[in-house]
């Protein structure tokens, strides 16, 4: 027979087990900036974030358009999708959502929060989503360069996040993320599952079918010659630089030939070379 517990001892028993749980994390203001990290389960406010104006993107003049009015149906609290860039490096996929964030923010100030996680954050993802879902702003999340390699399975936590789940996404969270592949996984990575499983058909429908989370899939391709020289006069023009049109023409192609690529990158970076060599800073861009 259990005799009844000392109510005091109960009580001492309490505070300490008060004492040694941690306590509960910090809300973070979200209203401090309107662009954040998300690291290590916390948010980090970024008050200045690296990005091109929209207006200097160029050769991306479709997926740009569709994806200013997906992001401005979400600011104004309209149904939207979640998005995959995908394709060739360095022709602005990163870059463009970044600029549609500021063009939003520009013309209705703080009606949109862009929050970037890193890939190796993806499986701390609900909780993300935890913090955002009573925060009272439109957040939009980002995640740059992602996919996922053979033996990992935390895509299966942003698989849940973006449609499945008894919550599923919070109305006033979007989900955007650009990748080299269309469909996040190498293709090694699909055949090994393809060779491994009882079932091929259905291991390869698990990998593909994270892509199919996406409402949007926007291409991103290789750029011709003249879009990569209007890439270049572009920046040039915001940055006054001064320059013949035929020699800007005749460098600007070497350098492209030596990387052996032409892409808004390479433009980026061969600007950045004249303006250094020209005394001129890239404030302007």
């Amino acid at each position: 027979m259990m005799m009844d517990a000392d109510p005091n001892v109960l009580a001492r028993i309490a505070a300490a087990l008060e004492r040694l749980a941690p306590p509960p994390p910090a809300l973070p203001d979200l209203s401090a900036a309107d662009a954040f990290v998300w690291e290590g389960g916390s948010l980090r406010p970024v008050r200045k974030v690296a990005r091109v104006e929209l207006e200097l993107l160029q050769g991306i003049d479709r997926v740009r358009d569709i994806l200013i009015d997906n992001t401005t149906r979400f600011a104004n609290g309209l149904p939207a999708n979640n998005a995959l860039l995908w394709g060739a490096r360095g022709m602005g996929k990163s870059s463009l959502v970044k600029a549609i964030h500021a063009k939003i923010n520009q013309d209705r100030p703080g009606s949109l929060l862009l929050v970037e996680i890193h890939r190796e954050e993806i499986e701390s993802l609900p909780r993300l989503l935890a913090v955002l879902r009573d925060s009272g702003r439109r957040a939009l999340i980002f995640c740059d360069d992602l996919s996922f390699d053979q033996g990992e399975t935390s895509y299966k936590s942003l698989k849940a996040v973006l449609e499945g789940g008894l919550e599923g996404r919070p109305d006033n969270v979007l989900f955007y993320a650009t990748s080299n592949r269309r469909h996040l996984m190498s293709r090694q990575m699909i055949e090994n599952e393809r060779q491994n499983a009882l079932i091929p058909s259905e291991a390869v429908e698990e990998k593909v079918s994270l892509s199919d989370r996406f409402g949007l899939w926007l291409g991103f391709h290789p750029c011709s010659q003249d879009v990569y020289l209007a890439m270049v006069e572009g920046y040039v023009r915001r940055l006054g630089i001064r320059i013949e049109p035929d020699e800007l023409r005749r460098q600007a192609i070497e350098w492209a030939t030596t990387r052996g690529a032409r892409s808004g990158r390479v433009a980026m970076q061969f600007v950045q070379d004249l303006a250094g060599r020209e005394g001129v800073s890239l404030e302007g861009v």
